[in-house]
């Protein structure tokens, strides 16, 4: 087994430099992203909007000042995240001081751009070309501290989720119950006995390793199917597990050990409270370019607390809402709550080639 550090270690400081699991660079603004892509366009819009009140004599003088600045900003904006999008290979291998240096320069020219459009349909007398490009290198110079932020606060962020995950995932009654599964098993089902210590240990191996950044749909489904062959030793007829995958969608992106906690919190809270047991089915289909999870299980007798959900799935809930904004921002669509009698969680995941 891998050597791994363990929860009683102390810390280590936090990198200057972003990072993912593995120590490697981030790019620190992926102009490629959705969601770069829209509040970059909204912060520009925002700073012409208040830039455009100078010197407007009413609304429709401001509107049609605010509509002549954007259309020669906007192209400039959408150039500079091209751009910067179409060198983000070359831009990742650099440090964080190079990446930042690149996407100011890169704004200069797009100020020069900008001022280059207004020319064209003849607005400025005497072009402001160092103006423009000043005004492009310091809108650029504050996108990419937003987003060098927000990637140094990932590694914190991700940390804590997995510390608070892999605190919640091995329970001591889980760890002893299993080997009590298996001593059961041991005289009168050895090959049983087996192939449940061989998933214990397999599931250990995964919570302990050190994780990436992401982990595919297919390997979280390979990990889930693991701890419920675990529990459905232990339930016996009490818990039925019924799995409808679609193996097209095994390529999308999740954050490591995200799959798990939601089946465990499924088992916990709605099966194991039941004394006739319950069902859980778990689901992957293909919508268009996204990835589709499905997790449903039956509800205890007296149904749910007046909140909504059974009690008790509001914190991993809420863990895993929030590692899955911060891989994929605005491009996940994450849902809880009951649904036709049924609890329900909806994860939808861009599916990336």
């Amino acid at each position: 087994m891998q050597e791994t550090q363990i929860l009683s270690t102390r810390p280590q400081p936090l990198p200057e430099t972003p990072s993912d699991g593995l120590g490697r660079r981030v790019l620190v603004f992926d102009a490629c992203h959705v969601g770069v892509v829209l509040r970059s366009v909204l912060f520009v819009e925002t700073v012409l909007a208040v830039g455009a009140m100078f010197g407007a004599e009413s609304p429709l003088a401001w509107l049609a000042r605010l509509s002549l600045l954007t259309g020669g900003a906007l192209p400039a904006t959408l150039a500079w995240l091209i751009t910067a999008c179409s060198l983000k290979t070359v831009l990742q291998r650099r440090s964080v001081a190079l990446q930042c240096a690149a996407g100011v320069l890169i704004g200069a020219l797009a100020g020069c751009y900008a001022c280059g459009m207004l020319v064209l349909v003849g607005v400025p007398d005497g072009p402001p070309w160092l103006a423009s490009a000043a005004s492009g290198a310091l809108l650029s110079a504050v996108l990419v501290a937003a987003l060098l932020l927000r990637a140094r606060a990932r590694t914190p962020a991700a940390t804590t989720a997995r510390l608070s995950e892999l605190q919640s995932r091995i329970r001591p009654h889980f760890l002893f119950n299993t080997l009590n599964s298996a001593i059961a098993l041991v005289r009168d089902e050895p090959a049983r006995a087996e192939a449940l210590l061989e998933d214990l240990s397999d599931l250990f191996r995964h919570a302990l390793v050190e994780q990436g950044e992401s982990a595919t749909l297919a390997e979280e489904i390979a990990l889930a199917r693991r701890y419920l062959a675990i529990e459905e030793v232990r339930f016996g007829e009490r818990l039925r597990v019924q799995w409808v995958i679609d193996p097209r969608t095994g390529g999308a992106q999740l954050p490591p050990l995200l799959l798990q906690p939601l089946v465990e919190n499924a088992v916990k809270h709605g099966v194991e409270p039941a004394p006739q047991g319950g069902k859980l089915r778990v689901t992957t289909e293909l919508r268009g370019s996204r990835a589709v999870v499905t997790l449903t299980n039956t509800v205890p007798p007296g149904g749910p607390r007046p909140g909504g959900a059974p009690r008790g799935h509001g914190i991993a809930l809420a863990n895993v809402r929030d590692r899955l904004r911060l891989l994929h921002d605005v491009q996940c669509d994450f849902s809880a709550g009951m649904h036709n009698g049924l609890y329900r969680v909806r994860i939808s995941l861009p599916l990336r080639a």
